[in-house]
């Protein structure tokens, strides 16, 4: 069995020991993830997946009645996201599957559509987070709403908007509770005020709690000579990078990944959780708040440089591969 979205081919023994049909069933269609001990845990859907299936159910609703909505997701599945729509409005909550931590669980997302002469017009309303200053990748006052979800949120409304014929369609997306929400999460530290954040590289949460991580680290321990990646980007580049070893996705959990690793290590993956991890005291006296910031600025090749060869001399056993959003290397040991 191969996880369609990691495409993890998780060995027989963890399917074997599956006996629960219905979750093995959503762990084969990518909506649950296999551990060792066979308990499947559930995915559930980003804050991108939320809005797109709000938006998507508001512009039906504008025909009447709307229960539920289908959303082609970044990571390529097609999804069923329960909605409640009527006469142009659609709320949806967010469900955030077997993620215990997750802040924005149980929120409530709010589209409102009217028809218009022409094309797609959307606006973020209260609840959804700006930025208060340029950064790297956006500028100051825009909504806080990362290109991958943006495009499932554009690309849900058009076919909606063709599904009824529509010339043109105005969508509007607020999150009642996002301010209040926001305080629990890393906005106001990295310049985003008012709300939460509109994420999504895959569409999909991943249940990251203990029993995923004893999976993971089972895998880990299992594999000569591992490459481990941080995220999503770090996962796709990683694969072309070294497509004779098994690249094991595994977030933040740095610590514990290189503790089960064995062989030729390679830790791979963008920057900040990286350099935030071997380098815990990296922007200190920087003046940067992330280190995205710091890494477009004159100090980074140094701070950078210096941290990997400090790296290097504690862990010699393990090559670190720092890279671009593009795939690019911008370090290694």
């Amino acid at each position: 069995m191969r996880d369609p979205v990691t495409g993890f081919d998780y060995p027989d023994a963890w399917v074997s020991r599956c006996t629960d049909k219905e979750k093995r069933l959503l762990a084969e269609q990518g909506l649950a993830v296999l551990t060792a001990s066979g308990t499947a845990l559930i995915r559930g859907f980003t804050t991108g997946t939320t809005a797109a299936a709000a938006a998507k159910a508001a512009v039906l609703a504008l025909a009447g009645p709307v229960c539920s909505v289908r959303i082609h997701i970044p990571c390529g599945l097609f999804v069923d996201v329960p909605v409640h729509g009527n006469a142009g409005i659609a709320r949806c909550t967010k469900f955030s599957g077997d993620y215990p931590s997750d802040v924005t669980a149980g929120i409530e997302f709010i589209a409102t559509a009217f028809p218009a002469r022409d094309g797609i017009t959307l606006q973020f309303g209260e609840g959804i987070g700006r930025f208060s200053r340029d950064t790297v990748r956006y500028r100051k006052d825009d909504p806080a709403v990362s290109p991958s979800a943006y495009a499932c949120i554009t690309s849900s409304i058009e076919e909606a908007q063709k599904e009824m014929g529509l010339p043109g369609v105005r969508v509007t997306i607020r999150i009642p509770r996002g301010a209040e929400v926001a305080g629990q999460t890393l906005n106001p530290r990295v310049g985003v005020d008012g709300g939460i954040s509109v994420l999504g590289t895959t569409g999909l949460v991943e249940p990251w709690d203990d029993h995923l991580t004893e999976s993971t680290v089972a895998r880990i321990a299992a594999t000569n000579d591992p490459v481990l990646t941080t995220g999503r980007i770090g996962l796709r580049y990683s694969r072309l990078l070294f497509p004779d070893r098994d690249v094991i996705l595994i977030g933040g959990k740095i610590g514990e990944s290189l503790a089960a690793a064995h062989g030729n290590v390679v830790l791979s993956g963008l920057p900040a959780l990286i350099l935030k991890f071997i380098s815990p005291k990296i922007l200190e006296g920087t003046g940067y708040r992330t280190v995205e910031e710091l890494s477009v600025s004159p100090a980074f090749k140094e701070t950078m440089k210096t941290s990997l060869a400090e790296f290097k001399t504690m862990r010699p056993d393990v090559r670190v591969v720092l890279l671009n959003r593009d795939g690019t290397i911008l370090g290694e040991t």
